[in-house]
């Protein structure tokens, strides 16, 4: 290992000299106590690193050893059920070590290195196999099996492989090449800087199904796809990832807390653990990654975070998973990025931010996807991206969130307006958008109704309407409206309250299948035209207001999913007899 000597420090940069045969992003550990750090610049033998820890009481001309190895990070037998900071040490073992604060230069393996998992191989020996093989499984969790695969640019034939217990160290196969022996353990190491490449890019076909109405119909994410969900603060970004973290179609989940609050994370550390998995019953963390990175921790650690959150996910994609990344929030990590690059004396870019803040945010929403990964077989895998934006007063033109909205296909942008009005999801439907929506329109006529394309069509004509009859209703007031146009806020007011809204906290109305978004909302556009017709017959929409089926209407969010066909039933024999009894009473 090669030494050097710090001659510079500035928060979480520091300058070192005298370092030979260094290469950008290796690192190194920093003084007496071996603080963690990445070069990110190097000019002869003067190296610049970012710290991942704190360097206060750090020096001048204290030791720094360059390791000659980027950052990287254990892919193996145990990522789920654990919990990391930016920089993959498990924060359970932390606290037992150095109490409630990361005591500093502390390097702690992030999987158990004595735990054994019982390997189950599907090769014998003899076999040919090549990069990507699958040549054995682990029980990582009840929920999921992990796959022990074959490395990248590796092709030969199994000289041996044997079944048995071993921890995450221990070689379970030996690959002869033409050229060498290659061994292979239960685990392994990548650089999380490096994307893991893949065969093919597939095209966006099949929505990730989260059970939240508002997103689901109107605004979908393609299994693949990559989401922003820009707001202010106290609008629900948070709550609304835990939503999708807990219900989305997917089959692993990581979750990334980048620089956010401590109470915040703190939730979602504790509410997590608790969590039951809809599907199978089992604890939700049996098929969750949490990488909790608070805004008083490291700021330089805060970007590393991110890389470290989908490096794993791309892991579990190659296996052929489904997995769905949270991250909350990028914002925070593009603000860690402004302040090493300000230590760092590099021209600014608009707002402070560094001039390549668009090309990193890009490159991070690239390494999502549906592909094909490398593997004989051509297995699918897919990987969804979901990332937070906190821009400062809700200013949704500030560069974070200009150079999100290029690169992500679907925007859900939340409003504080309706946040104050207690309408959660607060997701505007009016500025909000989903690249996605024709790309699957397939699925959606194939696997819920070829009707539900027209549906979500009318649905979001029938609420932008209501906007433009609004500002009218402002200088007007609503009594002075034509009976036809009270008609269309009407079914406007009962799409807003009756299917965007939806509660978290309710155990029925939290999650809601596709199949019942469906028939909430054929019902409530039906009872739309069935008013519209009536209208046109001379019924005032105040006595259609008044009807008992409008108020069924409402229930049906309560309605467990197997009793909603039933209650259906009633509200269109209601609808029917009701509407008959008006138009009765005014022909008379």
């Amino acid at each position: 290992m090669a030494e050097s000597l710090v001659s510079r420090i500035s928060g979480p940069v520091v300058v070192a000299t005298g370092l030979e045969g260094a290469q950008m992003y290796d690192v190194v550990r920093i003084g007496e106590l071996g603080l963690v750090g990445e070069i990110i610049r190097l000019e002869g033998n003067k190296a610049t690193v970012q710290v991942y820890e704190d360097t206060t009481g750090l020096r001048p001309g204290e030791k720094l050893v360059n390791t000659k190895r980027p950052l990287s990070i254990q892919l193996g037998p145990g990522l789920l059920t654990s919990i990391y900071d930016g920089i993959q040490r498990p924060l359970n073992i932390l606290r037992e070590q150095s109490g409630d604060f990361i005591g500093r230069g502390k390097t702690i393996p992030a999987l158990d290195q004595e735990k054994k998992w019982e390997f189950i191989p599907l090769k014998k020996r003899g076999d040919e196999v090549c990069q990507g093989d699958i040549i054995g499984e682990v029980q990582e969790t009840p929920l999921i099996k992990h796959k022990i695969m074959i490395p990248f640019a590796t092709q030969g034939k199994l000289e041996e492989i044997s079944e048995g217990r071993y921890n995450v160290n221990e070689i379970v196969a030996t690959v002869k090449t033409p050229t060498t022996k290659v061994d292979v353990g239960l685990s392994s190491w990548w650089t999380v800087r490096t994307p893991r490449p893949v065969l093919r890019k597939l095209p966006p076909e099949s929505p990730l199904l989260t059970g939240q109405r508002v997103l689901d119909t109107f605004f979908p994410v393609a299994k693949g796809g990559t989401a922003a969900i820009p707001g202010p603060f106290g609008s629900g970004k948070t709550v609304t990832q835990q939503q999708l973290a807990k219900w989305a179609d997917s089959d692993v989940i990581v979750y990334v807390g980048c620089g956010e609050r401590g109470n915040e994370m703190t939730e979602v550390l504790t509410t997590f653990p608790e969590l039951e998995d809809p599907k199978s019953k089992r604890p939700l963390m049996e098929r969750t990654i949490l990488v909790a990175n608070t805004s008083n921790m490291p700021v330089a650690a805060r970007e590393a975070s991110i890389y470290t959150g989908i490096t794993m996910g791309e892991y579990y994609r190659d296996m052929g998973y489904g997995v769905a990344l949270m991250a909350d929030s990028t914002s925070r990590w593009a603000e860690a990025l402004r302040e090493i690059s300000g230590r760092l004396e590099e021209m600014p870019g608009e707002e402070g931010y560094p001039a390549y803040l668009g090309r990193r945010l890009a490159e991070f929403y690239e390494r999502g996807g549906k592909a094909i990964v490398i593997s004989p077989e051509e297995r699918i895998g897919s990987l969804t991206l979901v990332g937070a934006v906190s821009p400062p007063g809700g200013d949704f033109s500030e560069p974070v969130s200009q150079n999100t909205l290029r690169v992500t296909r679907v925007f859900w942008a939340l409003d504080a307006s309706l946040a104050s009005r207690r309408h959660f999801p607060s997701i505007n439907w009016l500025t909000s958008y989903s690249l996605y929506a024709d790309d699957m329109s397939n699925w959606y006529s194939q696997n819920v109704s070829p009707e539900w394309v027209p549906l979500r069509k009318e649905a979001l004509e029938i609420l932008q309407r209501e906007s433009e009859l609004e500002e009218i209703v402002q200088l007007v007031g609503y009594d002075a409206l034509p009976e036809p146009e009270k008609g269309i806020l009407d079914t406007a007011r009962s799409l807003r309250e009756d299917y965007l809204q939806q509660s978290a906290y309710d155990e029925v109305d939290t999650y809601t299948s596709i199949r019942k978004q469906f028939l909430m909302l054929s019902v409530i556009l039906e009872f739309g035209k069935m008013e519209a017709d009536a209208i046109k017959k001379g019924v005032r929409s105040s006595r259609i207001g008044a009807l008992d089926a409008r108020k069924l209407i409402s229930k049906i969010k309560w309605t467990p999913e197997d009793q909603v066909e039933q209650l259906l039933r009633e509200i269109k024999t209601s609808m029917s007899q009701q509407f008959e009894g008006l138009l009765i009473q005014v022909t008379q």
